[in-house]
């Protein structure tokens, strides 16, 4: 099925943020449009594409639809088809890696040498690790065909 594309609004200027939104938003959608997706998601995302292009107000105002959009679309995209974007497995992993791995590490090894400076080591060792979980991860998803291949 056609996705339908943002429609152009000249009263944006070509330099603005809601422009350069504008514009990645609409390769978002022609690279969904190759993909195959459901009938259902697709009649969801020309509804909210729909919405979008009725939407009046200032630049400020559009540009924060924009990002609105981009978010429900790829988190849609994500539960329905497991699609995802570059890199979206490492970024969310990194911030687990810190949290997970990380804090704990740093208190073993503050209470081992009885030194709370010791608490921050923890951190960038979970950084290392949540990034080489989150690339594997990515690396995976890019063999099965599930990145969409636009910078976002």
């Amino acid at each position: 099925m056609n996705l339908y594309q943002l429609k152009y609004r000249p009263a944006l200027q070509q330099e603005g943020k809601a422009f350069k939104k504008q514009e990645k938003l609409n390769m978002l959608l022609a690279e969904l449009e190759t993909r195959n997706l459901p009938e259902s998601l697709s009649n969801t995302i020309n509804k909210k594409v729909e919405k979008l292009n009725d939407l009046k107000g200032s630049e400020k105002e559009l540009y924060k639809a924009y990002i609105k959009f981009q978010h429900s679309i790829l988190r849609l995209i994500k539960e329905e088809t497991g699609i995802v974007k570059k890199g979206h497995y490492k970024h969310m992993w990194t911030a687990l890696g810190m949290s997970v791995f990380g804090i704990p590490l740093g208190i073993a090894f503050s209470s081992a040498f009885g030194n709370m400076a010791f608490l921050g080591v923890g951190l960038p060792i979970g950084l290392v690790i949540g990034a080489a979980v989150g690339a594997k991860k990515d690396k995976a998803a890019a063999a099965e065909g599930k990145v969409l291949d636009v910078e976002i």
